[in-house]
């Protein structure tokens, strides 16, 4: 976890880049990045689920596994645990653990689109860094994502997860500088969203953001790119974008 943390600077962020199967991952590491994170909505669409459901936990522990054999350090989007119980949480953490990764995240958002109370989500926090304390857990709260937009509620839950063992804070969503600033100043490395059109790397890096996570939105590009290349061959238009060769993608595989 010391090289991870090592990458947490507040006002020169880590970049981290998010996949949802091997090839982009080794693709990923190819080009120089030194950390690639998993992303929740990739890995579920991917196995043909909805979102972070249970039924994602074995893929999502198949995908760390194959990816901490790159040479790069591997964080995993666990949504909420695939669990109500600390204890299966904890387990789940501990085999990702066991398995390479370096890192979590754990959210506080549910699928109803309800924020998980305070203090049940600090018990989860404790769990898994009881259990793995190795890896750097990245509490995320989902505050801003579950229209509640109130920064003292964020930093309240942002707090309180600091004080249950994390390592870093996530809010996605957060964006105006004046609110970062409050998440800031908490101590602990703050990762944010990569949000297109409303902030740029540089300007999270003046406010002292640590880390900035592109999420789902690869995986979502990468849809809207497969699209368009069958739509252009239809068409007979230029491809939109110049793609790796076969013998480039066999090169990258085990």
């Amino acid at each position: 976890m010391n090289d991870f943390r090592a990458l947490h600077i507040p006002g020169n962020p880590l970049l981290l880049p998010n996949a949802w199967e091997f090839g982009i991952g080794a693709f990923l590491a190819a080009q120089g990045f030194r950390a690639v994170g998993t992303t929740s909505l990739g890995v579920s669409a991917a196995a043909g689920e909805p979102d972070g459901a249970p039924s994602t936990r074995d893929a999502t522990i198949a995908l760390a596994t194959r990816l901490t054999r790159l040479d790069v350090l591997v964080t995993v989007d666990i949504a909420d645990g695939f669990s109500a119980d600390p204890a299966e949480v904890a387990d789940l953490a501990a085999e990702l653990a066991e398995a390479g990764a370096v890192g979590v995240n754990l959210e506080d958002g549910r699928p109803d689109g309800s924020l998980a109370p305070v203090d049940v989500q600090s018990a989860l926090v404790t769990a898994v860094k009881e259990r793995a304390p190795e890896l750097f857990v990245n509490a995320r709260t989902d505050t801003h994502w579950a229209g509640d937009h109130s920064i003292n509620e964020a930093e309240t839950r942002a707090r309180a997860y600091a004080a249950a063992g994390a390592d870093g804070v996530f809010a996605p969503g957060l964006a105006a500088p004046a609110d970062v600033e409050r998440i800031v100043a908490i101590g602990l490395p703050l990762n944010l969203l990569f949000l297109p059109g409303k902030v740029t790397v540089a300007g999270l890096a003046e406010l002292g953001v640590a880390r900035v996570s592109l999420g789902s939105l690869p995986y979502r590009v990468a849809l809207a790119a497969a699209a368009e290349t069958a739509l252009a061959v239809r068409d007979g238009r230029d491809l939109p974008l110049r793609p790796p060769s076969y013998a480039d993608v066999t090169a990258l595989l085990p």
